[in-house]
């Protein structure tokens, strides 16, 4: 039987008892992996391990993915109506509503990030997309094609089946609605794996869904590391469909794994390095204070994060005077400080990662003209960084940091701009910044990427899709698009006068 973690939470931001089941939610109930694995979970703000949880492996996936192909069989996909299907989804809704300081109170332990944020934008949008997708669930259309008298011909979209997802530690509880959301709606079942950095509050979702009214086996949950359980869903015969977000590296191994197996089909948010391109003619003001929510929101772990700062040269230095500014203003420290807006990186790891690009780009001949260095002896908290002198072919410019680095650049002209932006493996997101709107759209289409904001940053809609150009992914996530993501298109013939 697998134990529970029980957390006594006494801090300015929150006050209250959480109790975690620590074991595999599978077919409806919690259980203990079959080989008997754990993992600790650690609190970057201090180092020290939180609890330790179930470890799924190969053997567990497949336990799951058979729970979750009976389900499909008997009590869920075309067994249950879009409309009753959309009505769990949105109880779940509510439930998570209720529960809502809950969920900011574990992903702020486990994951760092200020509770303030995993509350009011995490957390709220994992309850905002559950909701949107679940008015979707009773319409989900096919469309009558006009062929000829003799024949009626349609298409039925209807869903895949089993599909597995993998999602990561940077925005928990929202990745987790972002995916299972509109494979529900469509009527798929899934095996789902956390990060097993911040698998907390995706074990206290599962204590919601039974009482939601969820046939056991429609969600799995199975904690385990990438190596292992994640590797499993990628190659899984029974599962037909993988989604993922993470890296680019680990992108790759994901659709290599699906192809190798069953050929099936995968939808991929990776990676990126944003540009930030920010004219003469810009709102000087509201361009700093976007930048700098584009760059350090999250900690700088944000996929879309604007790491790449160019900035046309008439105003470079007035800009990097207010961006260096309002950058050493940001409060960086405990998690559940009612004014923190930074906490620390994730993991040992990715502190080590980030602070080796900090030490590249000096390396390279880069000037650090802020930051550069870890805060205190305690935890994985790291200084907001400006690197400036930066050129085109250095680490800290190409590759994705993953943290609270910018790069800020000066440019001459909007040509050079532009080619440089779209100098890049990726192409997840771009911002551009001016007053001229025949410019911003110009330069906006001209960037590649997936998502052009035009004098914001970071500002995703529920309606609008998200997802990359290049190397940053395949498919789109959230609106309308992501439920193609989770539905196979049938053609039917309907002979209805045709003789040979």
């Amino acid at each position: 039987m697998p134990s529970t973690f029980i957390k006594t939470f006494d801090t300015l931001t929150f006050k209250g008892t959480i109790s975690v089941p620590l074991g595999l939610y599978i077919n409806g109930e919690f259980v203990d992996p079959v080989e008997g694995g754990t993992l600790d979970v650690i609190n970057p703000a201090t180092g020290k391990v939180v609890t330790s949880i179930a470890a799924g492996t190969k053997a567990d996936i497949d336990i799951a993915a058979n729970a979750a192909k009976k389900a499909y069989k008997t009590s869920w996909g075309l067994k249950v109506p879009g409309a009753e299907r959309g009505k769990l989804m949105m109880k779940l809704a509510v439930l998570m509503e209720q529960h809502i300081a809950e969920f900011a109170a574990l992903d702020a332990l486990a994951n760092g990030k200020a509770y303030n944020t995993a509350y009011g934008r995490d957390n709220k949008g994992a309850i905002a997309v559950m909701q949107y997708y679940a008015g979707w669930a009773d319409k989900i259309n096919g469309k009558t094609i006009e062929t000829n008298e003799k024949k009626l011909a349609y298409t039925r979209h209807e869903p895949i089946g089993v599909v597995g997802q993998i999602i990561p530690w940077n925005v928990p509880m929202f990745s987790l609605s972002l995916k299972i959301a509109p494979a529900l709606a469509t009527g798929n079942t899934i095996v789902l794996k956390p990060s097993e950095l911040t698998p907390l509050s995706a074990l206290f979702f599962c204590t919601l869904i039974k009482e939601a009214g969820f046939p056991p086996g429609v969600i799995n949950i199975v904690n385990g590391y990438g190596a292992t359980a994640g590797q499993a869903i990628s190659e899984h015969p029974l599962i037909e469909k993988v989604a993922f977000t993470g890296s680019t590296l680990t992108g790759r191994k994901i659709m290599e794994a699906a192809a190798k197996s069953n050929l099936k089909p995968v939808t991929l948010e990776l990676g990126g390095k944003s540009p930030n391109v920010i004219f003469e003619d810009a709102d000087l003001e509201q361009a700093v204070k976007w930048a700098i929510h584009g760059i350090y929101f999250n900690h700088g772990q944000n996929c879309s994060a604007g790491s790449r700062i160019f900035v046309q040269e008439g105003i470079y230095d007035k800009f990097l005077e207010q961006f260096t500014e309002q950058a050493r203003a940001i409060k960086v420290g405990d998690p559940f400080s009612p004014d923190t807006y930074q906490g620390p990186q994730v993991s040992k790891t990715q502190f080590e990662r980030i602070m080796g690009y900090i030490d590249s780009g000096k390396n390279d001949g880069a000037t650090v003209h802020l930051g550069g260095n870890q805060i205190g002896e305690e935890g994985y908290f790291i200084q907001p960084t400006i690197f400036t002198e930066c050129q085109p072919n250095m680490k800290i410019v190409r590759e994705e940091i993953f943290g609270p680095v910018a790069c800020v650049m000066k440019f001459k002209t909007e040509d050079e701009v532009v080619e440089q932006a779209n100098d890049t493996s990726y192409g997840l997101a771009a911002s551009v910044f001016t007053k001229d709107i025949d410019r911003a759209i110009r330069v906006a289409h001209a960037l590649e990427a997936g998502t052009a904001w035009i004098n914001c940053a970071n500002q995703t809609e529920i309606s609008m899709p998200f997802g990359g150009f290049k190397q940053s992914g395949i498919g789109r996530e959230l609106s309308e698009y992501a439920l193609e993501n989770y539905t196979n298109v049938k053609a039917v013939h309907v002979n209805i006068g045709i003789r040979l």
